[in-house]
């Protein structure tokens, strides 16, 4: 589990294809990997990672065939930056909202502009996550907790401040950057229960009728 506040920026070292899937090994992380025992989980642009051996400034980590196809890893090249976070620990405090690493899916950079200090950014969300997307609600970018501040069918937008510009790699995005997409994990629970085992609804007109839950006169 991770809090989405990013604790350094890194970078892909190196890129080895191994039978189907990869290795990584992100370079530039000494205080990340600092005090962690082999197999620690790490956020690499909000993808949980397990660490399997450490090098003198970073790691080394496995990635499956699975995250290659629902993460931007796969496209990563050697000198990319990532944001880094490791794993929460009971005694952390929770500043950002309660990420899980594991990516739903890839947004995209539509445009960007200045708003005071800050920088409005605004994403497009693939349309299965879009709905999971609400306003003042939390989102996770590239391993990045920010603040939905509107959201219009797909696209939605947050305010990046400059401390986060300066301690991400949000600051070196341009329109069109592939990014990393976590939603709210509240809003993806709350949908599975709301169904029954066959994947519909459970809350529907005739059980709300059942319950003596007319609708308004006029209506219905």
């Amino acid at each position: 589990m991770f809090t989405g506040l990013i604790r350094s920026v890194g970078e892909l070292a190196e890129h080895e294809a191994r039978g189907g899937d990869v290795r990584l090994r992100i370079g530039r992380a000494t205080d990340i990997v600092a005090g962690l025992a082999p197999g620690a989980s790490i956020a690499v642009n909000g993808a949980c990672l397990t660490a399997t051996t450490y090098t003198a400034d970073g790691f080394w980590a496995d990635v499956s065939r699975e995250t290659l196809d629902c993460t931007t890893l796969g496209g990563l090249r050697p000198g990319d930056p990532v944001n880094l976070e490791p794993a929460l620990r009971p005694i952390d405090p929770l500043g950002g909202h309660l990420v899980s690493g594991h990516v739903d899916g890839i947004g995209r950079l539509i445009d960007q502009r200045p708003d005071g200090r800050s920088f409005r950014l605004r994403f497009e969300a693939p349309t299965a996550l879009a709905r999971y997307i609400a306003a003042k609600g939390s989102i996770c970018i590239d391993g990045i907790s920010l603040t939905v501040n509107t959201v219009a069918g797909a696209l939605f937008e947050v305010n990046v401040i400059p401390h986060t510009r300066e301690r991400t790699t949000l600051g070196h995005y341009q329109p069109g950057q592939r990014v990393n997409l976590e939603v709210d994990l509240l809003a993806r629970y709350l949908e599975r229960l709301m169904q029954n085992p066959a994947g519909e609804p459970r809350i529907t007109e005739s059980w709300l009728t059942q319950q003596g839950f007319a609708p308004p006169a006029g209506e219905g």
